[in-house]
């Protein structure tokens, strides 16, 4: 479960949603192993020069190693910049969970996520 989360200065004419669809598949096609992404943004107001963060984050396993991870780096930035249609500062940071962290799904009976099969 890779988790998105992209902050940027509201000036840039984007649309995440379809930037979230993008990383989404680099990621899946990359691993499909990772499964659905989070993903989270966050314009700012107060800002100095039109920028965007777009930090990843996933699960460490031992395939994903350096070489996976320069890859990933290299499709992401590639197929995000795509999407942009104006100059602007750009930074991606993929990063990776400790041992301890938890991911899984609450379900209550009744209750649908969007997007979840099964």
């Amino acid at each position: 479960m890779p988790h998105v989360e992209i902050k940027y200065s509201d000036n840039l004419n984007i649309d995440t949603k379809e930037i979230f669809d993008v990383i989404e598949g680099v990621i899946n096609k990359k691993d499909s192993s990772a499964g659905e992404c989070k993903s989270r943004a966050y314009p700012c107001f107060e800002y100095k020069y039109p920028h965007i963060l777009v930090t990843i984050s996933l699960l460490t396993k031992p395939h994903r190693d350096k070489e996976f991870t320069l890859q990933l780096s290299s499709e992401l930035e590639r197929a995000i910049k795509l999407h942009f249609k104006q100059s602007l500062y750009f930074s991606l940071n993929i990063e990776y969970s400790l041992a301890f962290y938890t991911t899984n799904i609450h379900r209550i009976d009744g209750d649908t996520l969007d997007d979840i099969n099964s």
